[in-house]
C-alpha cells in the first residue's frame, strides 16, 4: 500500500463494519468518524479536548463533546461500543495507562496508532545533530511539542504483555509503505504503528 496523508485513517475505515458503533477519542476535526457515519452508517460518538477542533468536528457533522481524556471515561458503559479509536494521541496524554484501560473496557475492538520514538530516522537525527528531531511524524520543535510521553514499539509491547490484551493485528508504516508488523526489525524500521487490539478476559 502506498503512502497516503493519513494511512491509519484508511486502514481503520476499511476494518470497521457497516452499521457498527464507534467511539473516536481525540477525534481532532472528526474527519474519520464523519466519513464512517456517511459511508458506513455507523453510530458514532467522538470526544475531543481542543475547543477549536470540537467546533470543526461539529461542522463536519460529527457528534462530539469536549472533555479531557485524562479525566477518564466513566460515562461510557463497558463494551458499549464495537470499536474505540485513539489515533496519534497516546503520547500527548498525562494518564495514558488510564485511557488505555478505559478503551479496553468500553470497546470490543480498539485501534491505537502512535509514532515510534525508536524509529531510526529519529534516533539518527538526534545523534547527528544533538537536537530533538523534527520529522514528518514528529513535526514540532522541542518547545512547542504536545508529546509528553515518549515511548517505543517495545515499550508498547511490554504494556500488552502486562495486560490480558490480544493483538488482532499490528501494522507498521516505514515512511513510504504500510505493511504488517515485523519483529524485531520494526523496533527501528517503523516510523508509525497501528495496533488492532481486543481484551481477552479469559487469559
Amino acid at each position: 500500500m502506498n503512502n497516503i496523508q493519513r494511512w491509519d485513517h484508511e486502514l481503520i475505515f476499511q476494518y470497521i463494519e457497516p452499521g457498527s458503533s464507534v467511539l473516536d477519542l481525540g477525534c481532532g476535526s472528526g474527519e474519520l468518524l464523519a466519513r464512517l457515519i456517511k459511508d458506513k452508517q455507523v453510530r458514532g460518538q467522538a470526544v475531543e479536548t481542543d475547543p477549536l477542533r470540537v467546533s470543526e468536528a461539529i461542522q463536519n457533522g460529527t457528534a462530539v463533546y469536549q472533555k479531557d481524556l485524562d479525566l477518564g471515561l466513566e460515562e461510557f458503559n463497558s463494551k458499549s461500543f464495537n470499536y474505540v479509536v485513539l489515533e496519534k494521541t497516546l503520547q500527548v496524554l498525562y494518564r495514558p495507562m488510564l485511557v488505555l484501560e478505559e478503551m479496553l473496557r468500553i470497546g470490543q475492538v480498539c485501534f491505537i496508532s502512535f509514532p515510534n520514538f525508536s524509529y531510526k530516522g529519529v534516533v539518527e537525527k538526534f545523534i547527528q545533530t544533538g537536537r530533538m528531531p523534527v520529522t514528518a511524524s514528529l513535526p514540532h520543535q522541542w518547545h512547542d511539542t504536545p508529546n509528553i510521553h515518549l515511548f517505543t514499539l517495545y515499550d508498547f509491547l511490554d504494556w500488552l504483555g502486562d495486560y490480558r490484551v490480544e493483538v488482532v493485528e499490528g501494522i507498521a508504516y516505514d515512511g513510504k509503505n504500510v505493511r504488517s508488523l515485523v519483529l524485531p526489525e520494526d523496533g527501528s524500521e517503523a516510523e508509525e504503528l497501528l495496533f488492532v487490539l481486543r481484551f481477552d478476559q479469559e487469559r
